[in-house]
């Protein structure tokens, strides 16, 4: 009886050893799979199917059908950046020939009610250049066919040159522009960080009024800076601030305010793209203060 009992502990051991090794083999082959799929290198044809188990065939089945949604959405990719690559080469030339034409059928001797129809046609031709350039720029960023290269940079160049691009048109208009001195650093992208600001800058301008100031400052957070535009402007009402960030939105203090309602969601792409966000503090009468948040070193 003894004996017998012996056996059967030897081969209850034996069992679970060999269930151990298998389940070891199945698991080691499932991370296996996973890690071919991280690196985008799952193919079916790697596993021989008689030897999987239900759930290795089913992890084999979706990560397979998660490859081929993998490539399929690399290939869209390819597909929109073939596309906005060619909007933008075919619409480039007419929109610039529309452009000068214009202009120069401004600068004839033309009947004082000719010259004005010029002059709003001359408007125009560069308002839609303007439009097709942005639209290509927040395609591109949408799309991830730009990819931005934030590094580490000191903010006060950053500040001064945004500032520099709008300093004219603030002046012309009696608004106060003040930029605040700043020690700060923060990962950005250059380039595209001050066209984010630009745009947050030119709207401060749009829709401050004569006298008014417009306040760019650096504010230190525990994980990222926060780039202040403040403005003693017409404000937002809070039923409207969520959607102001998207495409071609404007709010209802935008009448008779030049503008394509695009600068903002370029500006909110720009931050995400680079770890960062956007964000509006506002109110009718208020004035509004845009924050860029920007990720620290």
């Amino acid at each position: 009886m003894t004996v017998f009992l012996g056996i059967l502990l030897l081969a209850a051991v034996a069992w679970g050893l060999a269930q151990c090794w298998q389940n070891r083999r199945l698991l080691q082959r499932l991370s296996a799979m996973l890690d071919d799929a991280l690196q985008g290198q799952f193919c079916t044809q790697h596993y021989n199917e008689d030897l999987l188990s239900a759930v290795e065939s089913r992890m084999a089945q979706l990560l397979a059908a998660n490859e081929l949604d993998r490539r399929e959405l690399v290939a869209e990719k390819e597909r929109v950046k073939a596309l906005i690559g060619d909007i933008s080469h075919q619409t480039k030339t007419p929109t610039a020939n529309l452009v000068l034409y214009t202009q120069l059928l401004v600068e004839q001797n033309l009947p004082p009610e000719s010259r004005q129809l010029a002059q709003s046609a001359a408007a125009q031709a560069e308002k839609l250049r303007f439009l097709m350039q942005t639209l290509v720029k927040l395609s591109r960023l949408e799309s991830g066919v730009i990819t931005l290269h934030p590094a580490p940079a000191p903010l006060t160049p950053l500040l001064k040159r945004a500032a520099g691009q709008v300093r004219i048109e603030a002046q012309h208009k009696g608004v106060s522009l003040t930029v605040s001195p700043c020690e700060e650093t923060a990962l950005y992208d250059e380039v595209w960080t001050a066209e984010a600001l630009f745009n947050l800058l030119d709207n401060a301008v749009k829709y401050t009024p004569a006298g008014g100031t417009i306040l760019l400052s650096v504010q230190p957070c525990e994980l990222f800076c926060r780039v202040d535009v403040s403005d003693t402007g017409t404000g937002i009402p809070e039923s409207e601030q969520a959607g102001i960030f998207a495409r071609f939105a404007r709010g209802s203090n935008a009448a008779g305010v030049p503008g394509l309602g695009i600068g903002l969601a370029l500006a909110r792409q720009i931050a995400a793209g680079q770890g960062g966000y956007l964000r509006v503090r506002s109110s009718p009468g208020e004035g509004s203060v845009f924050s860029l948040y920007l990720p620290k070193n």
